[in-house]
């Protein structure tokens, strides 16, 4: 499936918001998320990116302001589309601080078969990297960007 320049804007903004500023973020990364934020800002003054940075998780905030941006003639943006790919190099050059948040993080694994039951996560929720299979591979229940309050009164005493 090929994704439109204003998708891919939407995912890069969005996962800036979560790496690009916080306080331990690189600065490489805080000013790649800087720069498109400021083009989605300066060409398409109607997308206000606020409410995907104040719930970056959150796929309707994404979809939203894609559906923004695309309305926009974003989809025809080279710089825009450039900008994003390079906050998401940036993001990927920085993402090991961030690793904790992915919830099955595989790597160069070869295997005759994969069964992943339940992942719950605030980030990513299965990222396979270089994986050879030879048979079924079967992921279930997979739950990112959030996190279920915790009931106080099941913590043990």
């Amino acid at each position: 499936m090929v994704e439109t320049v204003a998708a891919i804007v939407a995912q890069a903004l969005a996962a800036g918001a979560v790496a690009g500023l916080g306080d331990s973020a690189q600065q490489a990364v805080a000013d790649a998320y800087q720069k498109l934020k400021g083009i989605v800002t300066g060409r398409y003054g109607q997308v206000d990116v606020t409410a995907l940075e104040q719930r970056p998780n959150s796929e309707h905030r994404r979809v939203e302001l894609a559906e923004d941006l695309a309305a926009g003639g974003a989809d025809q943006d080279g710089e825009l589309l450039a900008a994003a790919q390079t906050l998401v190099a940036m993001l990927r050059a920085h993402e090991a601080p961030a690793g904790a948040t992915v919830g099955v993080d595989l790597e160069q694994i070869e295997g005759a078969a994969l069964r992943i039951k339940q992942v719950d996560s605030t980030g990513t929720g299965v990222r396979i990297s270089r994986g050879t299979f030879s048979g079924e591979i079967e992921i279930g229940s997979v739950r990112v960007g959030h996190q279920e309050p915790k009931d106080p009164t099941a913590a043990p005493r």
